[in-house]
């Protein structure tokens, strides 16, 4: 070989190297605008997935707040309601307690109405009504009073009915509340 053909190759091979120098060059500035370019996109996504998980955390804040304020509305006037409840059964418990009071130290009679047939099949005076006391309501009404034992047994059942019905108006309007 000659060295014009030495040259030449040796020209060859230099500019090879040379081209594959500037191409392994353009391509790695080509990857790295590329790359520039993915990490903008890439940025530019978490920005607004970013903004989207904020809102949609602050979205979930305001309906806890709002929950939060309903449930403290709830537990207000539930509240208002119990110690109505306790109002009411604490004014029948007194009332009660009055009434056994006053039965106990003979201060009041329970009495009852006696059907004036029963009592003329039964008298053998003749039928005959006794006149009505100066205290009577109904005239010539023939009333019965109650042993005490019973009077208080009578006002007992009325007071555990009194209770009931309080505690039963109370468990209405507290399932009308949490039902609202």
């Amino acid at each position: 070989m000659g060295l014009e053909s030495r040259l030449a190759l040796l020209a060859l091979v230099f500019g090879a190297v040379v081209g594959a120098r500037l191409a392994w060059c353009w391509q790695a500035n080509e990857l790295a605008t590329q790359a520039a370019g993915y990490e903008q996109q890439l940025a530019t996504k978490d920005q607004e997935h970013g903004r989207e998980r904020e809102g949609a955390a602050v979205a979930v804040l305001g309906q806890l707040e709002q929950q939060q304020a309903a449930r403290r509305a709830l537990e207000d006037r539930l509240q208002a309601q119990d110690k109505t409840h306790w109002k009411e059964m604490n004014d029948a418990q007194q009332a009660q307690a009055r009434l056994r009071d006053r039965l106990a130290t003979a201060d009041l009679r329970l009495s009852v109405l006696v059907d004036a047939g029963s009592v003329a099949a039964q008298d053998c005076g003749g039928g005959v009504r006794a006149p009505a006391g100066s205290g009577g309501v109904v005239d010539g009404a023939l009333r019965a009073q109650l042993d005490p034992a019973h009077a208080r047994r009578i006002v007992a059942i009325t007071d555990e009915g009194d209770r009931g019905l309080i505690a039963l108006k109370a468990c209405q309007a507290y399932v009308r509340e949490i039902t609202k």
